[in-house]
Protein backbone atom coordinates (compact mmCIF):
# COMPACT_ATOMS: atom_id res chain seq x y z
CA UNK A 1 0.00 0.00 0.00
CA UNK A 2 1.51 3.52 -0.64
CA UNK A 3 3.57 4.13 2.71
CA UNK A 4 2.24 8.04 3.13
CA UNK A 5 -1.34 6.30 3.48
CA UNK A 6 -0.30 3.70 6.05
CA UNK A 7 1.68 6.11 8.12
CA UNK A 8 -1.36 8.73 8.41
CA UNK A 9 -3.62 5.66 8.77
CA UNK A 10 -1.61 4.64 11.64
CA UNK A 11 -1.27 8.16 13.00
CA UNK A 12 -5.37 8.79 12.69
CA UNK A 13 -5.75 5.00 14.97
CA UNK A 14 -3.76 6.03 18.15
CA UNK A 15 -4.86 9.61 18.01
CA UNK A 16 -8.12 7.23 19.19
CA UNK A 17 -6.60 7.83 22.94
CA UNK A 18 -5.17 10.62 24.10
CA UNK A 19 -2.19 8.75 25.75
CA UNK A 20 -1.03 8.20 22.06
CA UNK A 21 -0.16 11.99 20.97
CA UNK A 22 3.20 11.91 21.21
CA UNK A 23 3.38 8.31 19.02
CA UNK A 24 0.73 9.10 16.77
CA UNK A 25 2.39 13.13 15.73
CA UNK A 26 5.58 10.54 15.23
CA UNK A 27 4.21 8.97 12.08
CA UNK A 28 2.41 12.00 11.27
CA UNK A 29 5.99 13.65 11.13
CA UNK A 30 7.53 10.73 8.78
CA UNK A 31 4.11 11.19 6.54
CA UNK A 32 5.17 14.31 5.77
CA UNK A 33 8.64 13.84 5.44
CA UNK A 34 8.02 11.20 2.73
CA UNK A 35 4.73 12.87 1.34
CA UNK A 36 7.23 14.63 -1.51
CA UNK A 37 9.35 11.73 -2.36
CA UNK A 38 9.93 10.02 -5.86
CA UNK A 39 9.45 6.51 -6.22
CA UNK A 40 13.23 6.33 -6.33
CA UNK A 41 13.92 8.51 -3.45
CA UNK A 42 11.68 6.15 -1.41
CA UNK A 43 13.54 3.10 -2.96
CA UNK A 44 16.40 4.23 -1.71
CA UNK A 45 16.41 2.44 2.04
CA UNK A 46 19.86 3.82 2.99
CA UNK A 47 18.79 7.50 2.21
CA UNK A 48 15.65 7.37 3.51
CA UNK A 49 17.05 5.77 7.25
CA UNK A 50 19.01 9.23 7.30
CA UNK A 51 15.93 11.62 6.36
CA UNK A 52 14.77 13.81 9.85
CA UNK A 53 11.53 12.86 10.94
CA UNK A 54 12.19 8.76 9.86
CA UNK A 55 12.42 6.28 12.91
CA UNK A 56 12.86 2.85 13.42
CA UNK A 57 9.13 2.56 13.55
CA UNK A 58 8.01 4.47 10.45
CA UNK A 59 10.76 3.37 8.60
CA UNK A 60 10.13 -0.58 8.96
CA UNK A 61 6.11 0.49 8.32
CA UNK A 62 7.44 2.28 4.94
CA UNK A 63 9.58 -1.07 3.91
CA UNK A 64 6.59 -3.35 4.43
CA UNK A 65 4.05 -1.31 2.72
CA UNK A 66 6.38 -0.46 -0.27
CA UNK A 67 6.82 -4.38 -0.48
CA UNK A 68 3.08 -4.49 -1.46
CA UNK A 69 1.38 -5.58 2.39
CA UNK A 70 -0.45 -3.87 4.90
CA UNK A 71 2.43 -3.23 7.64
CA UNK A 72 1.85 -5.56 10.58
CA UNK A 73 1.57 -2.59 13.02
CA UNK A 74 -1.03 -1.33 10.94
CA UNK A 75 -2.87 -4.47 10.64
CA UNK A 76 -2.75 -4.87 14.64
CA UNK A 77 -4.26 -1.28 15.30
CA UNK A 78 -7.02 -1.70 12.69
CA UNK A 79 -8.02 -4.82 15.06
CA UNK A 80 -7.70 -2.78 18.04
CA UNK A 81 -10.00 -0.32 16.87
CA UNK A 82 -12.19 -2.01 14.97
CA UNK A 83 -15.03 0.69 14.75
CA UNK A 84 -18.14 -0.13 16.48
CA UNK A 85 -20.94 -0.88 14.52
CA UNK A 86 -24.59 0.78 14.01
CA UNK A 87 -27.20 1.67 11.55
CA UNK A 88 -27.47 5.03 13.05
CA UNK A 89 -23.61 5.87 12.48
CA UNK A 90 -24.64 6.43 8.50
CA UNK A 91 -26.97 8.55 9.33
CA UNK A 92 -24.65 11.30 11.25
CA UNK A 93 -23.83 14.26 8.32
CA UNK A 94 -21.49 16.29 10.57
CA UNK A 95 -20.03 16.79 14.34
CA UNK A 96 -20.55 19.94 16.38
CA UNK A 97 -17.21 19.53 18.53
CA UNK A 98 -13.96 19.41 17.79
CA UNK A 99 -10.80 21.15 18.83
CA UNK A 100 -7.41 22.59 16.83
CA UNK A 101 -3.93 22.99 18.56
CA UNK A 102 -5.18 26.64 18.98
CA UNK A 103 -6.28 25.37 21.64
CA UNK A 104 -5.24 21.85 23.22
CA UNK A 105 -5.92 19.93 20.27
CA UNK A 106 -3.19 18.63 18.56
CA UNK A 107 -3.24 19.49 14.95
CA UNK A 108 -3.93 22.74 12.92
CA UNK A 109 -7.18 23.64 11.78
CA UNK A 110 -6.78 22.39 8.10
CA UNK A 111 -5.97 19.25 9.27
CA UNK A 112 -9.08 18.71 11.83
CA UNK A 113 -11.13 19.66 8.50
CA UNK A 114 -9.39 17.63 5.55
CA UNK A 115 -10.08 14.19 8.03
CA UNK A 116 -13.42 15.47 8.24
CA UNK A 117 -13.82 15.29 4.38
CA UNK A 118 -12.38 12.32 4.35
CA UNK A 119 -14.83 11.02 6.44
CA UNK A 120 -17.65 12.04 4.42
CA UNK A 121 -18.77 14.72 6.97
CA UNK A 122 -21.05 17.29 5.31
CA UNK A 123 -19.87 20.20 8.14
CA UNK A 124 -18.25 20.41 11.53
CA UNK A 125 -17.89 22.62 13.92
CA UNK A 126 -14.86 23.85 15.47
CA UNK A 127 -14.86 24.57 18.90
CA UNK A 128 -11.96 25.20 21.05
CA UNK A 129 -11.69 26.09 24.45
CA UNK A 130 -12.41 29.90 25.70
CA UNK A 131 -10.41 31.90 27.95
CA UNK A 132 -10.76 30.42 31.39
CA UNK A 133 -9.39 27.33 30.55
CA UNK A 134 -5.60 29.00 30.44
CA UNK A 135 -4.55 25.31 31.06
CA UNK A 136 -6.16 24.22 27.20
CA UNK A 137 -4.93 27.76 26.15
CA UNK A 138 -8.52 29.14 25.80
CA UNK A 139 -9.05 31.39 23.08
CA UNK A 140 -9.34 35.03 24.28
CA UNK A 141 -11.99 37.09 22.31
CA UNK A 142 -9.53 39.03 20.00
CA UNK A 143 -7.76 34.92 18.88
CA UNK A 144 -11.50 33.76 18.44
CA UNK A 145 -12.11 36.47 16.00
CA UNK A 146 -8.75 35.79 14.20
CA UNK A 147 -9.96 32.35 14.19
CA UNK A 148 -13.52 33.05 12.84
CA UNK A 149 -11.49 34.41 10.32
CA UNK A 150 -9.44 31.31 9.24
CA UNK A 151 -12.45 28.98 9.19
CA UNK A 152 -14.47 31.11 6.75
CA UNK A 153 -12.29 30.31 4.28
CA UNK A 154 -11.89 26.10 4.73
CA UNK A 155 -14.94 25.17 3.73
CA UNK A 156 -16.11 24.31 -0.26
CA UNK A 157 -16.96 21.00 -2.45
CA UNK A 158 -19.78 20.03 -0.67
CA UNK A 159 -18.17 20.13 3.04
CA UNK A 160 -18.54 23.85 5.72
CA UNK A 161 -16.66 23.85 8.58
CA UNK A 162 -18.74 25.80 11.17
CA UNK A 163 -16.85 28.61 13.48
CA UNK A 164 -17.86 28.25 16.98
CA UNK A 165 -16.40 27.42 20.77
CA UNK A 166 -16.84 25.11 23.66
CA UNK A 167 -17.17 28.05 25.93
CA UNK A 168 -16.73 27.31 29.48
CA UNK A 169 -19.72 27.88 31.87
CA UNK A 170 -18.99 29.86 34.88
CA UNK A 171 -19.50 29.23 38.36
CA UNK A 172 -23.06 31.10 38.19
CA UNK A 173 -23.98 29.50 35.17
CA UNK A 174 -22.96 32.53 32.64
CA UNK A 175 -20.46 31.93 29.71
CA UNK A 176 -16.58 32.65 29.31
CA UNK A 177 -17.06 35.03 26.36
CA UNK A 178 -18.67 38.10 24.95
CA UNK A 179 -22.04 38.06 24.82
CA UNK A 180 -22.14 39.77 20.99
CA UNK A 181 -18.76 37.49 19.45
CA UNK A 182 -20.83 34.31 20.66
CA UNK A 183 -23.68 35.50 18.68
CA UNK A 184 -21.22 35.83 15.61
CA UNK A 185 -20.58 31.85 15.47
CA UNK A 186 -22.26 29.49 13.64
CA UNK A 187 -22.41 27.00 17.27
CA UNK A 188 -22.11 27.39 20.88
CA UNK A 189 -21.34 24.29 22.73
CA UNK A 190 -21.49 24.89 26.42
CA UNK A 191 -19.52 22.85 29.33
CA UNK A 192 -18.91 23.06 32.66
CA UNK A 193 -14.60 21.68 33.54
CA UNK A 194 -14.04 23.31 36.81
CA UNK A 195 -15.77 22.78 40.22
CA UNK A 196 -17.75 20.33 39.27
CA UNK A 197 -17.77 18.91 42.97
CA UNK A 198 -20.10 21.64 43.74
CA UNK A 199 -22.85 20.92 45.81
CA UNK A 200 -25.84 19.59 43.92
CA UNK A 201 -28.55 22.05 43.92
CA UNK A 202 -25.76 24.96 42.83
CA UNK A 203 -24.46 22.52 40.21
CA UNK A 204 -28.18 22.39 39.00
CA UNK A 205 -28.46 26.15 39.04
CA UNK A 206 -25.24 26.87 37.17
CA UNK A 207 -26.59 23.91 34.42
CA UNK A 208 -30.27 25.41 34.27
CA UNK A 209 -28.86 28.55 33.76
CA UNK A 210 -26.73 27.42 30.88
CA UNK A 211 -29.53 26.32 29.14
CA UNK A 212 -31.36 28.73 28.82
CA UNK A 213 -29.15 31.01 28.38
CA UNK A 214 -30.06 32.35 24.52
CA UNK A 215 -26.65 31.38 23.34
CA UNK A 216 -26.52 28.11 23.81
CA UNK A 217 -27.41 25.36 20.74
CA UNK A 218 -25.22 21.81 23.01
CA UNK A 219 -24.99 21.06 26.59
CA UNK A 220 -21.46 19.16 26.52
CA UNK A 221 -20.26 16.23 28.39
CA UNK A 222 -23.09 16.99 31.10
CA UNK A 223 -21.57 15.13 34.27
CA UNK A 224 -18.31 15.44 33.40
CA UNK A 225 -17.61 12.05 34.42
CA UNK A 226 -13.92 10.06 33.44
CA UNK A 227 -14.72 6.59 33.31
CA UNK A 228 -11.07 5.48 31.88
CA UNK A 229 -7.91 6.83 30.00
CA UNK A 230 -4.57 8.03 31.58
CA UNK A 231 -6.20 11.30 33.58
CA UNK A 232 -7.66 8.88 35.79
CA UNK A 233 -11.69 8.21 36.41
CA UNK A 234 -13.71 11.23 38.02
CA UNK A 235 -17.67 10.84 39.50
CA UNK A 236 -20.12 12.75 37.20
CA UNK A 237 -21.55 15.95 38.97
CA UNK A 238 -24.08 15.74 40.70
CA UNK A 239 -27.16 17.58 40.28
CA UNK A 240 -31.20 18.02 39.12
CA UNK A 241 -31.08 15.91 35.56
CA UNK A 242 -34.24 16.40 35.21
CA UNK A 243 -34.36 20.09 36.20
CA UNK A 244 -31.12 20.05 33.40
CA UNK A 245 -33.12 18.46 30.71
CA UNK A 246 -36.26 20.64 30.97
CA UNK A 247 -34.61 23.12 30.53
CA UNK A 248 -32.38 21.74 27.35
CA UNK A 249 -36.02 20.71 25.95
CA UNK A 250 -37.77 24.05 27.08
CA UNK A 251 -34.98 26.26 24.90
CA UNK A 252 -34.37 23.83 21.90
CA UNK A 253 -30.92 23.09 23.73
CA UNK A 254 -29.12 19.57 22.18
CA UNK A 255 -27.92 17.07 24.93
CA UNK A 256 -24.76 15.95 23.49
CA UNK A 257 -23.43 12.42 23.57
CA UNK A 258 -19.71 12.60 23.71
CA UNK A 259 -18.42 10.01 21.87
CA UNK A 260 -14.85 9.89 23.41
CA UNK A 261 -14.70 6.50 25.15
CA UNK A 262 -12.97 8.16 28.55
CA UNK A 263 -16.17 9.76 28.82
CA UNK A 264 -19.10 8.29 27.63
CA UNK A 265 -21.12 11.31 29.04
CA UNK A 266 -24.15 10.90 29.89
CA UNK A 267 -24.27 7.65 30.61
CA UNK A 268 -27.40 5.62 29.51
CA UNK A 269 -29.74 6.30 32.65
CA UNK A 270 -29.63 10.23 31.82
CA UNK A 271 -29.81 9.78 27.92
CA UNK A 272 -33.47 7.95 28.86
CA UNK A 273 -34.26 10.44 31.13
CA UNK A 274 -33.44 12.86 28.59
CA UNK A 275 -35.46 11.33 25.88
CA UNK A 276 -38.38 11.25 28.62
CA UNK A 277 -37.77 14.78 28.74
CA UNK A 278 -38.26 15.31 24.71
CA UNK A 279 -34.60 16.61 24.60
CA UNK A 280 -32.82 17.15 21.70
CA UNK A 281 -29.11 15.25 21.16
CA UNK A 282 -26.08 15.77 19.71
CA UNK A 283 -23.37 12.82 18.68
CA UNK A 284 -20.29 14.57 19.01
CA UNK A 285 -16.71 13.49 19.24
CA UNK A 286 -15.29 16.52 21.01
CA UNK A 287 -12.10 15.07 18.59
CA UNK A 288 -8.56 16.53 19.60
CA UNK A 289 -6.99 14.83 16.82
CA UNK A 290 -8.14 14.55 13.17
CA UNK A 291 -8.70 10.47 13.97
CA UNK A 292 -10.54 11.48 17.14
CA UNK A 293 -13.19 11.83 14.59
CA UNK A 294 -14.00 8.60 14.29
CA UNK A 295 -15.02 8.56 17.58
CA UNK A 296 -18.62 9.04 16.61
CA UNK A 297 -18.87 5.53 15.80
CA UNK A 298 -18.99 4.95 19.71
CA UNK A 299 -21.18 7.55 20.04
CA UNK A 300 -23.71 6.42 17.89
CA UNK A 301 -23.46 2.76 18.76
CA UNK A 302 -24.19 4.06 22.05
CA UNK A 303 -27.28 5.98 21.00
CA UNK A 304 -28.53 3.22 19.33
CA UNK A 305 -28.57 1.36 21.70
CA UNK A 306 -30.93 3.63 24.20
CA UNK A 307 -33.09 3.98 21.59
CA UNK A 308 -32.77 7.67 20.39
CA UNK A 309 -34.50 8.14 17.50
CA UNK A 310 -32.66 9.94 14.29
CA UNK A 311 -34.91 12.52 13.70
CA UNK A 312 -33.93 13.95 17.36
CA UNK A 313 -30.68 13.65 16.73
CA UNK A 314 -29.34 17.16 15.12
CA UNK A 315 -25.54 16.03 13.67
CA UNK A 316 -27.94 13.62 11.41
CA UNK A 317 -29.65 16.93 9.78
CA UNK A 318 -28.51 18.57 6.70
CA UNK A 319 -26.55 21.34 7.12
CA UNK A 320 -29.93 24.01 6.21
CA UNK A 321 -31.85 22.33 8.92
CA UNK A 322 -29.08 22.51 11.44
CA UNK A 323 -28.62 26.73 10.58
CA UNK A 324 -32.64 27.42 10.94
CA UNK A 325 -32.11 25.41 14.52
CA UNK A 326 -28.87 27.52 15.58
CA UNK A 327 -30.80 30.50 14.22
CA UNK A 328 -33.99 29.92 16.41
CA UNK A 329 -35.58 32.50 18.28
CA UNK A 330 -34.40 32.25 21.76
Amino acid sequence: MDPVDALTEIAALLERERASRYRSKAFRTAASAISDLSAEQLADAAGLRRRAGIGDSSFAVIQEALAGGVPQYLAELRARYAPAVSTLRGSLRGDLHCHSNWSDGTTSIDEMASAARALGHEYLALTDHSPRLRVANGLSPERLREQVAVVAGLSGDGFTLLSGIEVDILDDGSLDQEDALLGELDVVVASAHSKLRMEARAMTRRLVAAASHPRVDVLGHVTGRLITGERGTRPPSEFDARAVFDACAAHGVAVEINSRPEREDPPDDLIALALDAGCLFSIDSDAHAPGQLGLLDEGAARAERAGVPAERIVTTWPLDRLREWTSRAR
